[in-house]
C-alpha cells in the first residue's frame, strides 16, 4: 500500500470539518487589509500628507519595530498596507499552524488517526492532507487579497507581490507546524512550539527593522516586507520561500517516518512522584499558567510599543483634518494623544478577549480529550469544574490589561516627562475595557454549555467584533451594527471620564451569559 493512500479522502474530510473555520479566517485576514487601504485613501489623499506621516514614522524606532520599515509610505499602497502588514502576516502564520496541528497531532492525540489508520490510509497521508489543506487555504487567501486590493487604484505588480508574500508566510509556518507536530505527543505543545518560532521571527524582524540590521533577514515576515511592493519592487526575496518551504516540509516527512503513532520524538517529561494539586482550581491553574505567562510577555511588549508612540501622534496627524476627524470618531477630542491611548487600549482589549476565549474553551478541549469525565466522576460538581477554568478566563485579562497599561503608561510617561500623572491614566484606560472582554468570555462559555459542538463559534464572534470595531466607523456601518460590539460601549478613557451605566450593563450581560453557560452544562450530556 502506498504511503499516500487515502490522501484525497482525508483532504475532503478536513475541508468538511473546517467549512466554517476557514472562511472565517479568510474574511478576518482580507477585510482589515482592505479597510486599511480604503481608509488611507480618504485620510491621506495627497502625497505630501503621506510623506509627512512617513517622516514622523521613520523617526520613531518603536513604531518601526512594531509595524515594519517606513519605506515607500509616500505611496497609497505603501502607507495603507504598512500598519496591518506585520499583524496580518502573523495571523496568517497562526491560521496555518492551527490548521496543520488540528489535522495531525490533535487527531492523533484524540485517537482518530489510529482509527483511520486501520483502514486503507497510508502512513504519510494525514500529514500530506493537512499540508495540502493549509497550502491550499493560503493560495485562496493570496487570490482574495489580490482581488480585494486591485480595485483600489494600486499597481497590479505591487498588489500581487504583497498578496503572494502573505501566502508564502502562511505556507512556511504550515511546514513549521508539520515539524513541531512530530516532536511532541501534545497538540497544545506542538502549537506552542510553532507559535514560539513565530514569536522569534517576529522579534527578529522587529529588532532588525528598528536598528536597520541584518536580523530582518532571519525572519520570513521581513522577507515579504523587503519586496517593497509599492516602491522599488523586488521579487527575489520571495524566492527564499522556494527554498525554505520545501526544505522544512521534507524535514517534517523525515521526522514523521522516525516515530511511532501517537508518540513524539521528544521524550515526555514525567510528572512529580507526589501530586501537589488540591482541587480543580489548582489543576486548572497548573494547566493554564504557562499560557498566561506567555501572553503577559506579549502584552508587556505591546503596551510599551503603543505607549511610546502616543506623544508623537500629533506630529503624525499634522494638519490633516480628515485624519483628525477619523481619530475623533474613536472617541477623541482635541487631546489626540489621549484619543490614541484610548484606541490603543481598545486594541489590547480585543487581544485580551482572544486570551479569554482560549481559556474558556479549554473546557471543551478537556471534555473532548475525555479528561473531564474521570474528574467529574469524583465529588467535583460540573459547575465547579467549569468555574475552575472560567475564573482564569476572567482574571487572566485583568493581568494582561494591567501589564499593558503599566507598560504603556510608563513608556508614555517617560516620553512626556510625567510618569506619575500618565501611569494611572493609561492603566485606567486599559482596565475599563474589562467588562467588554468579559462579555466575550461569557459568549464562549454560553456556547460551550448550550451547544458544545459549536464552541469554536466563540472565535467567530470575537472576529466579528474585531471587524465591527476596526472597520465600522471607516466603512460608515449603521449605528445598530456598531452597537453589536461590546467594545463600542466602553467609555473612551482617558479622553472622557468613565460612565457607570454602560459598564454595569456590560457586566450584567456577561453575568447572564455565564449563567446560561453553566446552566446548559448542568443539563446536557458530556461528549
Amino acid at each position: 500500500m502506498s504511503t499516500l493512500a487515502g490522501t484525497g479522502e482525508l483532504i475532503r474530510l478536513a475541508l468538511r470539518r473546517d467549512r466554517v473555520v476557514i472562511p472565517v479566517w479568510l474574511a478576518g485576514l482580507v477585510l482589515p487589509l482592505y479597510g486599511s487601504v480604503a481608509s488611507t485613501a480618504a485620510l491621506y489623499p495627497t502625497e505630501a500628507a503621506r510623506a509627512q506621516a512617513a517622516g514622523v514614522i521613520a523617526a520613531n524606532p518603536a513604531v518601526v519595530a512594531l509595524y515594519g520599515p517606513a519605506t515607500d509610505l509616500h505611496t497609497l499602497g505603501g502607507l495603507g498596507a504598512w500598519k496591518p502588514s506585520s499583524f496580518v502576516a502573523v495571523l496568517t502564520a497562526l491560521m496555518s499552524v492551527l490548521l496543520v496541528v488540528r489535522h495531525t497531532r490533535a487527531d492523533e492525540e484524540a485517537g482518530r488517526l489510529e482509527l483511520l489508520g486501520s483502514g486503507v490510509v497510508g502512513r504519510h497521508a494525514p500529514l500530506t492532507a493537512a499540508l495540502a489543506v493549509a497550502f491550499g487555504t493560503n493560495v485562496v487567501l493570496t487570490g482574495l487579497m489580490a482581488l480585494s486590493l486591485l480595485g483600489q487604484d494600486l499597481p497590479a505588480g505591487g498588489v500581487l507581490a504583497l498578496a503572494v508574500g502573505f501566502g508564502a508566510v502562511g505556507c512556511a509556518f504550515a511546514a513549521v507546524a508539520a515539524c513541531t507536530a512530530q516532536l511532541t505527543e501534545s497538540a497544545r505543545t506542538a502549537s506552542g512550539m510553532a507559535v514560539a518560532v513565530l514569536g522569534a521571527v517576529f522579534l527578529a524582524r522587529a529588532a532588525g527593522d528598528a536598528g536597520d540590521t541584518w536580523l530582518t533577514w532571519l525572519s520570513p515576515i521581513g522577507w515579504t516586507q523587503r519586496t517593497r511592493p509599492f516602491g522599488d519592487l523586488h521579487w527575489w526575496p520571495l524566492a527564499l520561500f522556494l527554498v525554505l518551504v520545501p526544505a522544512v516540509t521534507a524535514l517534517a516527512f523525515r521526522l514523521a517516518g522516525r516515530r511511532d503513532l501517537a508518540a513524539g520524538l521528544l521524550p515526555s517529561r514525567p510528572g512529580p512522584a507526589v501530586g501537589g494539586l488540591h482541587g480543580p482550581f489548582a489543576l486548572a491553574w497548573r494547566l493554564q499558567r504557562g499560557s498566561l505567562l506567555g501572553w503577559s510577555v506579549g502584552f508587556l511588549v505591546l503596551g510599551g510599543a503603543l505607549g511610546s508612540v502616543a506623544s508623537s501622534i500629533g506630529d503624525v496627524l499634522g494638519d490633516n483634518p480628515a485624519l483628525r476627524s477619523f481619530v475623533d470618531r474613536f472617541g477623541g477630542t482635541t487631546v489626540l494623544a489621549d484619543a490614541y491611548l484610548a484606541t490603543s487600549m481598545g486594541i489590547a482589549a480585543i487581544l485580551a478577549a482572544a486570551y479569554a476565549v482560549q481559556s474558556a474553551l479549554r473546557l471543551r478541549g478537556e471534555e473532548q480529550a475525555a479528561r473531564a469525565e474521570p474528574l467529574l466522576a469524583t465529588a467535583v460538581p460540573r459547575t465547579t469544574w467549569a468555574l475552575s477554568h472560567y475564573v482564569i478566563a476572567l482574571l487572566g485579562p485583568v493581568v494582561l490589561l494591567t501589564v499593558a497599561g503599566l507598560a504603556g503608561g510608563l513608556a508614555h510617561g517617560l516620553r512626556v516627562g510625567a510618569v506619575g500623572e500618565q501611569l494611572p491614566r493609561v492603566v485606567a484606560a486599559a482596565l475599563v475595557q474589562l467588562p467588554a472582554v468579559w462579555v466575550v468570555a461569557g459568549i464562549a462559555l454560553a456556547v460551550f454549555g448550550v451547544a458544545p459542538r459549536w464552541a469554536a463559534a466563540g472565535w467567530g464572534v470575537l472576529g466579528a467584533f474585531l471587524l465591527i470595531t476596526e472597520l465600522g466607523p471607516t466603512l460608515d456601518l449603521p449605528g445598530w451594527v456598531i452597537d453589536l460590539s461590546p467594545f463600542g460601549h466602553v467609555p473612551r478613557v482617558p479622553v472622557v471620564s468613565p460612565a457607570a451605566t454602560p459598564l454595569l450593563a456590560l457586566l450584567a450581560v456577561a453575568a447572564a451569559l455565564s449563567a446560561v453557560g453553566l446552566a446548559g452544562l448542568r443539563r446536557r450530556d458530556l461528549a
